[in-house]
Protein backbone atom coordinates (compact mmCIF):
# COMPACT_ATOMS: atom_id res chain seq x y z
CA UNK A 1 0.00 0.00 0.00
CA UNK A 2 1.44 3.45 -0.75
CA UNK A 3 -0.84 6.07 0.00
CA UNK A 4 -2.71 6.43 3.40
CA UNK A 5 -5.91 5.04 3.16
CA UNK A 6 -7.62 8.10 5.41
CA UNK A 7 -5.98 11.28 3.31
CA UNK A 8 -8.14 13.51 2.02
CA UNK A 9 -7.34 13.22 -2.09
CA UNK A 10 -10.94 15.40 -2.90
CA UNK A 11 -9.14 19.00 -3.39
CA UNK A 12 -6.83 17.55 -6.30
CA UNK A 13 -7.23 19.69 -10.05
CA UNK A 14 -6.26 16.52 -12.10
CA UNK A 15 -8.46 16.47 -14.97
CA UNK A 16 -8.93 13.87 -17.94
CA UNK A 17 -9.24 14.35 -21.57
CA UNK A 18 -8.55 12.59 -24.97
CA UNK A 19 -10.12 11.06 -27.78
CA UNK A 20 -10.56 7.61 -25.99
CA UNK A 21 -8.74 5.15 -28.47
CA UNK A 22 -5.58 3.03 -27.71
CA UNK A 23 -2.40 4.11 -29.70
CA UNK A 24 -0.87 1.26 -28.22
CA UNK A 25 -0.85 -1.83 -25.82
CA UNK A 26 -2.33 -5.13 -25.87
CA UNK A 27 0.58 -6.46 -28.21
CA UNK A 28 -0.67 -3.59 -30.70
CA UNK A 29 2.64 -2.10 -31.39
CA UNK A 30 5.41 -4.72 -31.04
CA UNK A 31 8.91 -4.10 -28.65
CA UNK A 32 10.95 -2.52 -31.31
CA UNK A 33 8.30 0.10 -31.80
CA UNK A 34 7.58 0.91 -29.01
CA UNK A 35 10.80 1.58 -27.88
CA UNK A 36 11.44 3.23 -30.82
CA UNK A 37 8.58 5.80 -29.74
CA UNK A 38 9.41 6.46 -26.70
CA UNK A 39 13.21 5.82 -26.25
CA UNK A 40 13.16 10.35 -27.45
CA UNK A 41 10.17 11.54 -24.62
CA UNK A 42 10.05 9.01 -22.53
CA UNK A 43 10.17 10.51 -18.69
CA UNK A 44 10.88 14.02 -20.12
CA UNK A 45 9.89 15.10 -23.69
CA UNK A 46 12.42 16.30 -26.38
CA UNK A 47 12.83 20.07 -26.02
CA UNK A 48 14.79 20.60 -28.71
CA UNK A 49 12.64 23.75 -30.36
CA UNK A 50 10.12 23.81 -27.36
CA UNK A 51 12.24 26.11 -25.25
CA UNK A 52 11.83 28.50 -27.93
CA UNK A 53 7.63 28.37 -27.61
CA UNK A 54 7.56 26.24 -30.91
CA UNK A 55 5.82 22.93 -31.02
CA UNK A 56 6.56 19.82 -32.04
CA UNK A 57 5.30 17.86 -35.07
CA UNK A 58 1.50 16.78 -34.92
CA UNK A 59 1.43 19.11 -32.02
CA UNK A 60 -2.16 20.63 -31.46
CA UNK A 61 -3.56 23.86 -29.73
CA UNK A 62 -6.18 22.46 -27.60
CA UNK A 63 -6.09 23.82 -24.14
CA UNK A 64 -5.05 22.18 -21.22
CA UNK A 65 -8.99 21.32 -20.02
CA UNK A 66 -10.67 17.94 -19.80
CA UNK A 67 -12.79 16.92 -17.56
CA UNK A 68 -13.07 16.39 -13.70
CA UNK A 69 -11.82 12.93 -12.63
CA UNK A 70 -14.20 11.94 -10.16
CA UNK A 71 -14.48 9.37 -7.42
CA UNK A 72 -11.09 10.55 -5.84
CA UNK A 73 -11.32 11.63 -2.67
CA UNK A 74 -9.47 8.95 -0.39
CA UNK A 75 -6.39 7.51 -0.20
CA UNK A 76 -7.65 4.66 0.12
CA UNK A 77 -9.19 5.55 -3.82
CA UNK A 78 -5.98 6.20 -4.80
CA UNK A 79 -4.25 2.83 -3.82
CA UNK A 80 -7.38 0.95 -5.79
CA UNK A 81 -7.56 3.34 -9.30
CA UNK A 82 -4.33 3.92 -10.93
CA UNK A 83 -6.73 7.78 -12.24
CA UNK A 84 -6.75 8.39 -8.76
CA UNK A 85 -3.22 7.60 -7.59
CA UNK A 86 -2.14 9.91 -9.93
CA UNK A 87 -4.84 13.02 -8.75
CA UNK A 88 -3.02 11.70 -5.26
CA UNK A 89 0.19 12.52 -6.71
CA UNK A 90 -0.96 15.78 -7.64
CA UNK A 91 -1.55 17.26 -4.25
CA UNK A 92 1.72 15.77 -2.40
CA UNK A 93 3.88 16.74 -5.25
CA UNK A 94 2.91 20.43 -4.64
CA UNK A 95 2.72 20.53 -1.00
CA UNK A 96 6.42 19.31 -1.54
CA UNK A 97 7.60 21.52 -4.27
CA UNK A 98 5.55 24.68 -2.28
CA UNK A 99 8.03 23.87 0.69
CA UNK A 100 11.03 23.65 -1.10
CA UNK A 101 10.62 26.28 -4.25
CA UNK A 102 9.84 29.93 -3.79
CA UNK A 103 6.60 31.33 -5.36
CA UNK A 104 6.22 27.66 -6.60
CA UNK A 105 2.89 27.81 -9.40
CA UNK A 106 2.00 24.64 -9.87
CA UNK A 107 1.07 22.45 -13.37
CA UNK A 108 -1.41 21.20 -14.51
CA UNK A 109 -1.87 17.21 -14.42
CA UNK A 110 -3.47 15.55 -17.34
CA UNK A 111 -4.81 11.89 -17.43
CA UNK A 112 -5.13 11.02 -21.21
CA UNK A 113 -7.92 8.63 -22.34
CA UNK A 114 -6.09 7.39 -25.29
CA UNK A 115 -4.69 10.23 -27.22
CA UNK A 116 -4.99 13.90 -26.94
CA UNK A 117 -3.26 17.05 -28.58
CA UNK A 118 -0.57 19.53 -27.03
CA UNK A 119 1.97 21.67 -27.82
CA UNK A 120 3.99 19.34 -27.87
CA UNK A 121 2.71 17.22 -29.81
CA UNK A 122 0.65 14.02 -29.51
CA UNK A 123 0.49 12.73 -25.77
CA UNK A 124 -0.75 8.73 -25.39
CA UNK A 125 0.43 5.33 -23.97
CA UNK A 126 2.80 5.18 -26.57
CA UNK A 127 4.81 8.50 -26.45
CA UNK A 128 4.99 7.95 -23.01
CA UNK A 129 4.53 10.18 -19.96
CA UNK A 130 6.21 13.98 -20.39
CA UNK A 131 6.26 17.34 -19.33
CA UNK A 132 5.21 19.80 -22.04
CA UNK A 133 6.89 23.58 -20.68
CA UNK A 134 4.86 25.69 -23.22
CA UNK A 135 1.45 24.01 -21.73
CA UNK A 136 2.95 24.24 -18.30
CA UNK A 137 1.37 20.84 -17.82
CA UNK A 138 2.53 16.97 -17.34
CA UNK A 139 0.85 14.49 -19.43
CA UNK A 140 0.19 10.78 -18.52
CA UNK A 141 -1.84 8.00 -19.93
CA UNK A 142 -1.50 5.19 -17.41
CA UNK A 143 -2.06 2.70 -19.52
CA UNK A 144 1.86 3.21 -20.38
CA UNK A 145 2.71 1.61 -16.78
CA UNK A 146 0.90 -1.67 -18.81
CA UNK A 147 3.30 -1.13 -21.13
CA UNK A 148 6.59 -1.46 -19.05
CA UNK A 149 5.55 -4.39 -17.70
CA UNK A 150 4.23 -5.98 -20.97
CA UNK A 151 7.12 -4.44 -23.01
CA UNK A 152 10.49 -4.25 -20.92
CA UNK A 153 9.35 -6.33 -17.81
CA UNK A 154 9.23 -3.95 -15.43
CA UNK A 155 7.11 -4.29 -12.09
CA UNK A 156 5.63 -0.95 -12.56
CA UNK A 157 4.30 -0.98 -9.19
CA UNK A 158 2.80 2.21 -7.27
CA UNK A 159 5.84 3.72 -5.98
CA UNK A 160 7.23 2.74 -9.35
CA UNK A 161 4.21 4.85 -10.90
CA UNK A 162 4.45 7.61 -8.42
CA UNK A 163 8.36 8.04 -9.12
CA UNK A 164 7.22 8.63 -13.11
CA UNK A 165 5.06 11.30 -11.66
CA UNK A 166 7.52 13.11 -9.90
CA UNK A 167 9.99 12.83 -12.46
CA UNK A 168 7.51 15.03 -14.72
CA UNK A 169 7.66 17.58 -12.17
CA UNK A 170 10.97 17.75 -11.88
CA UNK A 171 11.09 19.05 -15.52
CA UNK A 172 8.08 21.63 -13.84
CA UNK A 173 10.82 22.95 -11.85
CA UNK A 174 13.29 22.99 -14.03
CA UNK A 175 11.07 24.94 -16.32
CA UNK A 176 9.85 28.19 -14.08
CA UNK A 177 13.29 27.84 -12.56
CA UNK A 178 15.22 28.81 -15.13
CA UNK A 179 17.44 25.47 -15.73
CA UNK A 180 16.03 24.81 -18.56
CA UNK A 181 16.84 28.02 -20.43
CA UNK A 182 20.04 27.78 -18.51
CA UNK A 183 21.21 24.72 -19.83
CA UNK A 184 19.36 24.50 -23.12
CA UNK A 185 19.12 21.67 -25.55
CA UNK A 186 23.44 21.08 -27.32
CA UNK A 187 22.99 17.47 -28.72
CA UNK A 188 23.01 14.27 -27.15
CA UNK A 189 25.81 12.21 -25.57
CA UNK A 190 26.77 11.37 -22.01
CA UNK A 191 27.87 14.36 -20.96
CA UNK A 192 24.44 16.61 -22.68
CA UNK A 193 22.58 19.32 -21.18
CA UNK A 194 19.58 16.86 -21.88
CA UNK A 195 21.30 14.10 -20.30
CA UNK A 196 21.97 16.31 -17.11
CA UNK A 197 18.31 17.24 -17.30
CA UNK A 198 16.74 13.75 -17.10
CA UNK A 199 19.15 12.93 -14.67
CA UNK A 200 18.83 16.18 -11.89
CA UNK A 201 14.66 15.22 -12.58
CA UNK A 202 15.70 11.87 -11.29
CA UNK A 203 17.13 13.45 -8.27
CA UNK A 204 14.04 15.64 -7.69
CA UNK A 205 11.85 12.22 -8.10
CA UNK A 206 14.00 10.75 -5.54
CA UNK A 207 13.94 13.46 -2.65
CA UNK A 208 10.38 13.47 -2.98
CA UNK A 209 9.59 9.95 -2.54
CA UNK A 210 12.47 10.25 0.28
CA UNK A 211 10.40 12.70 2.06
CA UNK A 212 7.19 10.99 0.53
CA UNK A 213 5.69 10.40 4.18
CA UNK A 214 5.58 13.82 5.35
CA UNK A 215 3.22 15.68 2.86
CA UNK A 216 0.13 15.87 4.65
CA UNK A 217 -3.65 16.66 3.93
CA UNK A 218 -5.47 20.08 5.38
CA UNK A 219 -6.28 17.31 8.63
CA UNK A 220 -2.89 16.23 9.40
CA UNK A 221 -2.57 13.76 8.10
CA UNK A 222 -0.14 12.23 5.56
CA UNK A 223 -0.55 11.52 2.02
CA UNK A 224 1.91 8.58 1.60
CA UNK A 225 2.44 6.21 4.05
CA UNK A 226 6.66 5.33 4.16
CA UNK A 227 7.56 3.27 1.23
CA UNK A 228 8.78 -0.22 2.09
CA UNK A 229 12.05 -1.44 0.96
CA UNK A 230 10.14 -3.88 -2.36
CA UNK A 231 8.92 -0.29 -3.11
CA UNK A 232 11.79 1.02 -3.31
CA UNK A 233 13.37 -1.61 -5.20
CA UNK A 234 10.27 -1.08 -7.86
CA UNK A 235 10.44 2.62 -8.36
CA UNK A 236 14.67 1.86 -9.29
CA UNK A 237 13.44 -0.96 -11.41
CA UNK A 238 11.51 1.46 -13.40
CA UNK A 239 14.30 3.93 -13.68
CA UNK A 240 17.07 0.92 -14.52
CA UNK A 241 14.51 0.15 -17.39
CA UNK A 242 14.27 2.87 -19.10
CA UNK A 243 17.97 4.05 -19.46
CA UNK A 244 19.71 4.53 -22.61
CA UNK A 245 22.00 1.98 -22.67
CA UNK A 246 18.95 -0.50 -21.40
CA UNK A 247 16.73 0.72 -24.48
CA UNK A 248 19.38 0.74 -27.04
CA UNK A 249 20.35 -3.02 -26.28
CA UNK A 250 17.04 -4.14 -26.79
CA UNK A 251 15.95 -2.53 -29.61
CA UNK A 252 19.83 -3.14 -31.57
CA UNK A 253 21.83 -5.27 -29.30
CA UNK A 254 23.85 -2.02 -29.38
CA UNK A 255 24.68 0.66 -27.62
CA UNK A 256 25.77 4.10 -28.32
CA UNK A 257 26.42 6.78 -26.16
CA UNK A 258 27.35 9.28 -28.05
CA UNK A 259 23.57 9.19 -28.93
CA UNK A 260 22.38 8.86 -25.14
CA UNK A 261 19.15 11.56 -24.28
CA UNK A 262 18.35 10.77 -20.56
CA UNK A 263 21.37 8.79 -19.45
CA UNK A 264 22.13 5.07 -18.50
CA UNK A 265 20.83 2.46 -16.41
CA UNK A 266 23.19 3.00 -13.99
CA UNK A 267 23.06 6.74 -13.68
CA UNK A 268 19.31 7.07 -13.35
CA UNK A 269 18.97 4.38 -10.47
CA UNK A 270 22.30 6.39 -8.69
CA UNK A 271 20.58 10.14 -9.18
CA UNK A 272 17.30 8.90 -7.90
CA UNK A 273 18.82 7.19 -5.19
CA UNK A 274 21.38 9.98 -4.63
CA UNK A 275 17.78 12.23 -4.38
CA UNK A 276 16.32 9.70 -1.96
CA UNK A 277 18.99 9.34 0.55
CA UNK A 278 20.35 12.61 0.65
CA UNK A 279 17.15 15.01 -0.39
CA UNK A 280 17.18 17.90 -3.19
CA UNK A 281 20.98 19.33 -1.98
CA UNK A 282 22.60 16.67 -4.52
CA UNK A 283 20.30 17.83 -7.20
CA UNK A 284 22.37 20.32 -8.32
CA UNK A 285 25.22 18.47 -8.90
CA UNK A 286 24.02 16.45 -12.03
CA UNK A 287 23.69 20.17 -13.87
CA UNK A 288 27.31 21.00 -12.71
CA UNK A 289 29.30 17.88 -12.81
CA UNK A 290 32.42 18.17 -14.81
CA UNK A 291 32.24 15.80 -18.16
CA UNK A 292 32.43 12.20 -17.51
CA UNK A 293 31.94 12.83 -13.58
CA UNK A 294 28.10 12.18 -14.13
Amino acid sequence: MTFNPDADLSNNTTRRRGRNTAIAGGGVVGVLGIIALIAGPLLGIDLTGLLGGGAAPGGGTEPAGGSVIENCDTGQDANENVDCRMAGAQLALDDFWGENVENYSAPQLIVVDGATNTACGTASNAVGPFYCPPDLTVYIDPTFFQLMQQQFGASAGNLAQLYIVGHEWGHHIQNITGDMERYPNNGTGPDSNGVRIELQADCYAGAWIGQISQQTDADGDPYLVKPTEAEITDALNAAFVVGDDNIQEQSSGTVNPESFTHGSSEQRTDWFAQGFQNGLGVCAQPLTAAAGDL
